[in-house]
């Protein structure tokens, strides 16, 4: 099998054991068990759980970049392209819930400097391609000049994270579908040109 596409594989195996068990019940075995091979060929792959703990980090941002480039694909309008991007980011958590273990953990947060530098760009990455629209939208005037792009990004993550963990804590009760239609609803109106 193609390496790239094992990875993809045991990165989706550790995620989905992370949602069943948590970081701590992370182990190789595992997440082989998940994928159908013995533990060995983790190692064929992987040197370390930490380095798969990389691997599933650069999934998430993957799919987050990559819904980004395809809500740009599918229409030129600022406004229709960020509200794609909320909903497919806020379905890909709700698909895969594990995420806001995994970004909120203590692996990922303490001890692993180039861990979290790594982190750091892969959400400063995603929030210039937020910025790029916004600076879009105001240079085709739909979108008020008098907004820091940079400062609008941050705020339109903030329609997201925090939604995101009180849905995880409250055990999947908080609605964060329609927290997020709510909070586009006044985030695009505080944007929009008079």
């Amino acid at each position: 099998m193609n390496t790239q596409v094992r990875q993809e594989q045991i990165a989706q195996a550790a995620m989905n054991l992370i949602n069943t068990s948590g970081m701590k019940g992370l182990s190789i075995a595992g997440v082989a068990k998940r994928v159908g091979i013995v533990p060995s060929a983790i190692y064929r792959h992987f040197d370390s759980k930490d380095q798969v703990i990389d691997a599933v980090l650069d999934l998430i941002f993957d799919r987050l970049m990559n819904n980004v480039s395809q809500a740009c694909e599918t229409t030129l309008d600022p406004f229709k392209r960020l509200k794609l991007i909320l909903t497919r980011h806020i379905r890909l958590i709700l698909e895969n819930h594990a995420i806001p273990r995994i970004i909120f953990s203590e692996e990922v947060y303490s001890g692993n400097i180039d861990r979290k530098a790594k982190l750091n760009r892969k959400i400063d990455r995603y929030l210039n391609k937020i910025s790029e629209i916004i600076q879009k939208g105001q240079h085709e005037n739909r979108i008020r000049k008098d907004v820091d792009p940079a400062t609008i990004s941050v705020m339109f993550l903030g329609i997201i994270q925090p939604a995101a963990i009180i849905w995880h804590i409250s055990n999947e009760a908080f609605d964060v579908v329609k927290h997020g239609e709510k909070a586009w609803k006044i985030f695009k109106e505080s944007m929009e040109t008079a």
